[in-house]
């Protein structure tokens, strides 16, 4: 049997790249899929993929930033669906290129609220019936800026750093009741979001770095983030819940090393035991 049969995974960001990989890997799995985004062709295009592969699936237009709606996406869902059981916030906007004084600010607060607001809306409107339940698993998409300075790309990085601390947040309030939240950074995937940031002018200014990691092999397949997200929803690092996981990581690998991690408070967005003691 598939590992995920009979239960529902809400994926956001789900009309393309990352997303859309991530929602095939979830029904190929057998799990029923709710397949969100503001752009309605794209998630019906999904919808349709997983349907032709024998699936089932829904698309459900929203805007993640808007509290009402994402309830009354989450509303239809357990409607048509059933109680979710798995949340994948892979939704994302990277608009605002270049040092802070020569940003837009509303641009870069933009970023901010789809990025970080956005999943605390839908988290907020998942985790209830997880939690009434006693089983649940959220997955936060983040990146490579959630750990490292990123100059011109402030506003994601930001977002990114919030969304790995929210993480944090959600999933020590919530394992008590065997709901878990992880992160988890997919690598740079090419994108249509890496594809403004290669031929945008913005981009080419503030971000030629990107393209160098481009030109240097540097591509990680969107498959291998979603074969990590299935392999969470289906319990396999729930050691790790709180924590960071990578679509680079061998997972075998990553298997056996999850109790030495969690020694070790890797994989956190925290001050090293010795910066602790000095607080």
């Amino acid at each position: 049997m598939a590992r995920l049969t009979d239960t529902v995974a809400v994926v956001t960001g789900g009309g393309r790249g990352i997303g859309r990989e991530i929602a095939l890997q979830q029904a190929r799995e057998g799990a029923k899929v709710a397949v969100l985004a503001r752009t309605a062709t794209e998630i019906e295009e999904t919808v349709s993929l997983i349907q032709g592969g024998g699936g089932r699936a829904i698309a459900v237009t929203t805007d993640v930033a808007e509290y009402s709606a994402v309830e009354s996406a989450f509303a239809r869902i357990a409607s048509e669906l059933g109680p979710v059981e798995t949340l994948v916030n892979n939704h994302g906007s990277f608009q605002a290129f270049g040092p802070v004084w020569e940003c837009d600010p509303l641009v870069w607060w933009r970023d901010v609220e789809i990025n970080l607001r956005g999943t605390f809306h839908t988290s907020r409107a998942a985790t209830p019936t997880m939690l009434a339940r006693g089983k649940g698993r959220i997955v936060n998409l983040v990146s490579g800026g959630t750990g490292n300075s990123f100059p011109h790309g402030s506003g994601y990085a930001s977002s990114k750093a919030a969304i790995m601390r929210l993480t944090e947040c959600l999933n020590d309030t919530t394992i008590a009741h065997n709901v878990r939240a992880f992160a988890v950074d997919p690598g740079l995937v090419r994108s249509a979001m890496t594809e403004m940031q290669l031929f945008s002018e913005a981009g080419k200014t503030y971000l030629p770095g990107i393209q160098q990691l481009f030109d240097d092999g540097v591509d990680i397949d969107p498959s291998r983030a979603a074969l990590l997200i299935t392999d969470i929803a289906a319990g396999r690092f729930d050691v790790l819940a709180g924590r960071l996981l990578r679509g680079v990581d061998d997972r075998d690998g990553l298997e056996k090393d999850m109790e030495s991690l969690v020694a070790a408070d890797g994989r956190a967005l925290r001050f090293t035991a010795i910066e602790q003691q000095k607080l």
